[in-house]
């Protein structure tokens, strides 16, 4: 099994779920036990500063980290949150995906987001999208999801409406030309 870590899946247009419906999945974790990603274009009505504000947290409301839109991530533990952001170590427990991409579940970050001590760049989701062992596998036979290599730009400097659109173009062919039936020779 190749794992998928540091990889998006891309709905397929004909996915239905409405969790999941043109959802672009950053792959955190992929091994024989499962798999762990975020959805990074699902924003939800509720901004960083809001955020930190209802899990008591001193924040700079006049920072644009604070009016940033917070992602729901996947529909497993939603009262759980994770921060995406680009490199930058010091925190309780922060894990490095790629060169360009860490993941922290620590509220030591949170309080650094709207300071000079934030990272770079970040988003913040709550929630997670978690397949048991076998599962996304069999998901991507079903024709579920496209597969590509992650790309730091989409989640970072891509405008949310935007983010299954670029990724679909980085597949290099037109999406409305796939059959949604699962091809197998």
């Amino acid at each position: 099994m190749q794992s998928l870590e540091n990889h998006f899946l891309i709905a397929m247009p004909s996915m239905q779920d409405p969790f999941f419906k043109r959802a672009v999945t950053y792959i955190c974790e992929h091994n024989e036990d499962g798999a762990m990603g975020l959805v990074i274009n699902q924003p939800i009505d509720v901004t960083v500063g809001e955020l930190l504000d209802k899990i008591e947290i001193d924040n700079d409301k006049s920072q644009n980290a604070a009016k940033v839109s917070v992602f729901a991530g996947g529909p497993v533990k939603t009262d759980r949150g994770f921060v995406l952001h680009s490199p930058q170590s010091g925190y309780s427990a922060s894990q490095k995906l790629s060169s360009d991409i860490m993941i922290t579940t620590s509220k030591d970050v949170l309080a650094n987001l709207t300071t000079a001590q934030a990272p770079e760049q970040f988003i913040i989701t709550l929630g997670y999208s978690g397949w048991e062992q076998g599962q996304l596998e069999q998901e991507l036979l079903d024709n579920s999801w496209l597969i590509i290599k992650a790309d730091p730009k989409i989640i970072f400097d891509t405008p949310v409406e935007k983010r299954w659109e670029k990724a679909v173009s980085m597949l290099g062919f037109d999406i409305s030309q796939l059959s949604p039936e699962a091809g197998h020779a």
